[in-house]
């Protein structure tokens, strides 16, 4: 997975050095890019790291020319990611999927 990923951006809290919060993109550095697996430990969450990693991962200069960024979510944590300038006004799109892993069968 990290191999596979163009961005990645990990928040670690001094001076434990333990992992607090992540996040990730994939890209074609053209089209499209698509943010995956923003992750804030329940404990750091209310902290403003969910916006700090928004915030570096949309900074970096591999997103910098693309059309568009794109991110998968659930409704509950909709109204974070409009507040980082998301919306879900994307025309008549469907996400669907292909699976063989039965953790992500409906």
């Amino acid at each position: 997975m990290l191999e596979g990923s163009t961005v990645i951006v990990a928040l670690v809290d001094d001076p434990s050095e333990q992992l607090v919060a992540f996040a990730r993109a994939i890209t074609d550095g053209a089209f499209l890019a698509v943010v995956l697996d923003v992750i804030v430990a329940p404990r750091h969450r209310g902290l403003g790291l969910g916006g700090r990693l928004m915030q570096e991962i949309l900074a970096r200069p591999e997103l910098a020319n693309v059309d568009s960024v794109e991110l998968v979510c659930q409704p509950d944590v909709a109204a974070f990611y409009r507040r980082v300038g998301f919306t879900t006004e994307v025309g008549h799109s469907i996400l669907m999927r292909r699976t063989a892993n039965p953790l992500l069968a409906p």
